[in-house]
């Protein structure tokens, strides 16, 4: 999806370039964890133009040899940063942990993929892709702006209404759903003299868009997704052994990863392991989520709404994430009485299906002759350290 915007048949990435900034038009073509999506931002007066030529990349994308190998360098170059990084480590290895090899979403969180695959990939294997996905049997064509639908379809006809699908299969795509692991697993990393540990604790939430996503939101925040969280407000502003610590939640239409982050001192990294397995285990067993935690999170769910969608890219947005969630159309304008109506009861129940604070798969990347014996005390599971790419040392 990268290389799309790099040229087409009739254009190459430096005449394209030049005719988008002749239109004032912006054109990106990406993909993500479950979808692939091309984008257009254009002027009224100048739409037809800009339709075409983004007809023109969707279709025709050149896959040349030149701007193959130099987006390759790039995508190898930003691998190697990944590594360097403890975060951009830890977010490599976790999700063929949690989702197990083999998994659609086994994949790093970066989307940047592995650098034996990146290596190995031609422009031939770039068109069999764009064959099997990027085609009109396998898109929604999705506007926001000052138009209408029988203002807009005329021109997205002129644009794409010659376009037939190929005769060739769609591709399909089976996610699995994955069942928790029996016991807690503990991953470690060497970064020797490293100041800091890096402590990601992951498991596996349901999809986004189910009936209770509302609920694990809600949750969610009260746990760690805010600064005033009980994660941040611990490690932080009570023990000070963190910049910051949180917890997130990456949307997903399978089941989506539910993530506990804390950047800590080394020195007290076991430390910070026990108190995140505390506020675990308090937030599902003696202190749920309180009624003032969650009134505070929705008040400012709440409050945030009109400033969401204020621009036209945000409202695409929200259309998207309907479609791709498969969210009910009015579910912006519905939004804010589903929060007013959920009940404290709703988010309690949501903690308690989520979190499975004895089956986490911790990975902790940091300075193991320090770190690793008191990680190993705590008896939170089985230990492996491992290298950069998973692999199993001891």
């Amino acid at each position: 999806m990268g290389m799309l915007d790099e040229g087409t048949a009739t254009l190459d990435s430096v005449a394209l370039a030049k005719r988008l900034e002749q239109l004032g038009a912006q054109l990106s073509a990406s993909a993500s964890l479950d979808v692939s999506t091309a984008y257009l931002s254009a002027l009224k007066d100048r739409l037809a133009p800009s339709l075409a030529l983004l007809a023109d990349v969707v279709r025709q994308p050149a896959f040349r040899t030149a701007d193959i190998e130099r987006l390759r360098q790039q995508w190898l170059a930003g691998i190697a940063q990944e590594k360097a990084q403890p975060a951009g480590l830890a977010l490599r290895i976790l999700p063929p942990l949690l989702y197990g090899k083999g998994h659609p979403y086994a994949i790093p969180f970066s989307g940047n993929g592995d650098a034996a695959t990146i290596k190995a990939l031609t422009a031939a294997d770039l068109r069999g892709y764009h064959t099997a996905v990027v085609r009109p049997d396998n898109m929604r064509i999705l506007v926001a702006g000052d138009t209408t639908l029988t203002e807009i379809l005329p021109q997205l006809e002129a644009a794409f209404g010659a376009w037939k699908a190929p005769a060739t299969p769609l591709l399909e795509v089976t996610v699995p759903e994955v069942p928790a692991p029996e016991t807690a697993r503990v991953l470690l990393m060497d970064r020797a003299g490293a100041p800091q540990s890096l402590i990601l604790a992951g498991l596996l939430a349901p999809p986004t868009g189910g009936a209770d996503e509302l609920a694990i939101d809600v949750m969610n925040e009260v746990f760690g997704g805010g600064f005033t969280s009980r994660l941040n407000m611990n490690l932080r502003e009570d023990k000070h052994w963190s910049y910051g610590a949180r917890t997130l939640l990456r949307d997903a239409r399978g089941q989506r990863p539910f993530l506990a982050y804390a950047p800590v001192q080394t020195d007290k990294t076991a430390e910070s392991l026990a108190e995140i397995l505390h506020e675990s285990q308090a937030l599902i067993g003696t202190q749920p989520p309180s009624r003032e935690e969650i009134a505070k999170v929705k008040q400012s769910e709440v409050r945030k709404l009109p400033g969401t969608y204020e621009s036209a890219r945000a409202v695409l947005a929200a259309m998207s994430d309907i479609v791709q969630y498969r969210r009910p159309d009015d579910y912006v304008q519905r939004l804010r009485a589903r929060m007013d109506t959920l009940t404290d009861a709703q988010v309690r129940a949501a903690a308690r299906a989520v979190l499975r604070p004895g089956r986490y798969t911790w990975v902790v990347v940091g300075d193991l002759a320090r770190i690793e014996q008191p990680i190993r005390a705590l008896n939170l599971g089985t230990v492996q350290v491992i290298d950069s790419d998973g692999n199993m040392l001891r």
